[in-house]
């Protein structure tokens, strides 16, 4: 790996397990100050809030130098070519209802390329983490994403948007899709559903109207457990829909959701 490249997956990597502790410590308070974004659905607590502060803080002691892009409002212009994409808190409705389903995502870019992913879970302590070229791992654990070749055999997850109109939709391809495979989970964690399809614990996942921030880091991870990962009708993945899947399933998988979405109303 190059010596760059390491540098960042050690910054990232100590970021993720520092803004993990935080906020797993703090969770016996999250519902003491919740406020909502774009919908009454969308909540953020105020560890959300103090996660971001511990990440830019520690990210301007660290690499002054470096861009940073948080969900909850950090947006800080740099001059080395390198920005951070972070999500102090992927799964706030998780957190805050005491599921263990939530992580902090950090993802580092190069001149507008993700190079370096960390994932963690503070209740499971996973970690899990990807460098561009350099694979995807499971703390010391190398993974693979599913080898299944065959749609109706697959395990998929998604996730949903917080407006009524969009989730409405959303839920009408997913009950098209549900006959068509083994079966369909919805976790709450875009960062993290990325991960379990990198581990081969899913054979896909597909999402609409992510972020950046929900899905730079897991992206990567997944892709370089060999999942590949684009959009719909030749795009890239982004904000209209994340499709990630093992290899052998990716093509079918895709040409589903290109039926079952129409085009132009894929978020």
């Amino acid at each position: 790996m190059p010596a760059d490249l390491e540098d960042l997956l050690g910054i990232a990597t100590g970021l993720a397990l520092g803004a993990g502790e935080l906020i797993r410590s703090g969770r016996a308070h999250a519902a003491e100050d919740v406020t909502v974004k774009s919908t009454p659905t969308d909540v953020v607590t105020a560890m959300d809030h103090a996660s971001e502060r511990y990440l830019v803080a520690e990210l301007a002691r660290q690499r002054p130098d470096d861009g940073v892009l948080g969900e909850e409002g950090a947006n800080r212009v740099g001059s080395s070519g390198v920005r951070w994409v972070v999500d102090p808190i992927d799964g706030t409705v998780n957190y805050l209802y005491g599921l263990p389903w939530y992580a902090v995502s950090i993802a580092a870019e190069v001149d507008g390329a993700v190079v370096v992913g960390v994932v963690h879970n503070p209740e499971s302590g996973e970690l899990f983490s990807g460098v561009r070229g350099g694979g995807a791992w499971l703390g010391e654990q190398r993974l693979r994403c599913s080898e299944e070749s065959a749609l109706g055999q697959a395990l998929l997850s998604t996730g949903f948007g917080y407006d009524a109109d969009r989730r409405r939709e959303q839920a009408a391809v997913a009950a098209a899709l549900l006959p068509r495979v083994r079966d369909l989970r919805r976790m709450g964690s875009a960062a993290l559903d990325l991960c379990q399809v990198a581990a081969g614990r899913f054979d896909g996942h597909y999402e609409q109207g992510l972020s950046l921030w929900d899905y730079a880091a897991g992206a990567l991870i997944a892709a370089e457990a060999g999942a590949r990962v684009q959009g719909l009708r030749g795009a890239p993945a982004g904000t209209d829909c994340v499709v990630a899947a093992g290899p052998m399933i990716f093509p079918a998988f895709r040409a589903v959701l290109e039926e079952l979405i129409p085009a132009g109303r894929t978020h």
